[in-house]
């Protein structure tokens, strides 16, 4: 899945460049680069499919050549991901109703790749041969807010658990709690399903969407109009509040995979190599005085930064934008783009 806007990573990420285009920690390859290569170990590229918002499947194509391209399918419309998971397990299952699934999201990071590919395999391998809708759950690190929480029982099964609840993103008082608990998961929205039990669950809970897709013909020359006629009627709604808040045969496999959606500049700043100062800043012509715990993204490399006594900032300058706020105020990043957008021509600046 690669057609948000990711929003709360704004001003780098933008609506016309997203973030999972970009590649954020410096690493050579963007984030839909680094998620097709950890799972291109796992499944042949034949087999990997993208969708995304239509706007950006030659980018997606430029970024992957290796997929094929009839594999990278655009959006006309941003419906969630109830409704890019139905299209997609439709388009698929027309070419093999057999078929497992692993849907990903293009913007993650995991650093225990080894540990990833091993829960993959299980959850596809139990996902095959069971009516089970798997999520991986992320064990908790710390108390936080911008993650949604999955509830567990606990099984005999060591692997796999029952899901008792789902949970949007909690208060910080409410987050403390799910993380002494000890049996709450970070929501990474990674799924592993096969045809026949995905299909089940559309029918069950979102038929009307379900009847919607079915008018059209998969892999076909008609699917793109048919598509665009049917996208503006489908209910916008996630997977999640669609469907896991509802099934029962809803199952997670904890994983410590090093893993953050990389959606913050907290995020970033956690995940990113630091100075004697404890300041993200890879800029080389750069002097700090005084100063520690900022993250400092410029895209002119080789503009000069010189910082004096700033403390936990994240400071980005882009073309168009400059943003100075406290890193814990990350979060407040989505409120400060709906009132620039309300800015006489402030969407310039999206």
């Amino acid at each position: 899945m690669a057609g948000g806007i990711g929003s709360r990573f704004w001003p780098l990420s933008t609506q016309k460049f997203p973030k999972q285009f970009q590649d954020i920690l410096g690493t050579g390859r963007t984030m839909i680069q680094q998620t097709y290569d950890r799972i291109s170990k796992l499944i042949p590229k034949e087999n990997i499919f993208v969708i995304t918002n239509k706007e950006y499947v030659a980018l997606s194509h430029q970024q992957l050549p290796e997929i094929p391209e009839a594999n990278i399918v655009g959006e006309p419309l941003v419906k969630n991901t109830s409704a890019c998971n139905l299209y997609m397990a439709n388009k698929i299952g027309e070419l093999n109703p057999d078929a497992t699934l692993i849907v990903l999201p293009a913007d993650h990071l995991i650093l225990k790749e080894d540990v990833f590919l091993e829960k993959v395999k299980l959850a596809l391998n139990l996902a095959s041969k069971n009516d089970y809708l798997i999520t991986l759950g992320i064990v908790p690190t710390r108390p936080e807010t911008g993650y949604r929480y999955i509830q567990y029982v606990e099984s005999r099964q060591s692997d796999l658990h029952k899901v008792k609840t789902l949970t949007e993103k909690p208060i910080l008082e409410l987050a403390n709690t799910f993380l002494e608990s000890g049996d709450f998961l970070w929501n990474a929205g990674i799924f592993i399903w096969n045809i026949k039990t995905i299909h089940k669950a559309f029918e069950d809970f979102l038929p009307e969407m379900t009847q919607q897709f079915t008018s059209c013909e998969y892999n076909s020359e008609s699917e793109i109009s048919c598509i665009e006629t049917i996208y503006p009627k489908i209910q916008k709604i996630s997977i999640d509040n669609g469907i896991l808040e509802k099934a029962e045969n809803v199952h997670v496999i904890p994983a410590d995979l090093g893993w953050s959606d990389l959606g913050t500049w907290r995020s970033v700043f956690e995940n990113s190599e630091k100075d004697e100062n404890n300041n993200a800043n890879p800029h080389k012509h750069s002097l700090s005085y005084n100063s520690s715990g900022n993250i400092i993204h410029l895209k002119n490399v080789n503009k000069a930064v010189i910082v004096d006594g700033l403390n936990d900032f994240i400071v980005v300058d882009t073309d168009k934008v400059l943003l100075i706020c406290p890193r814990d105020h990350d979060q407040c990043i989505k409120d400060y783009v709906l009132d620039l957008k309300n800015l006489k021509k402030g969407d310039k600046f999206m």
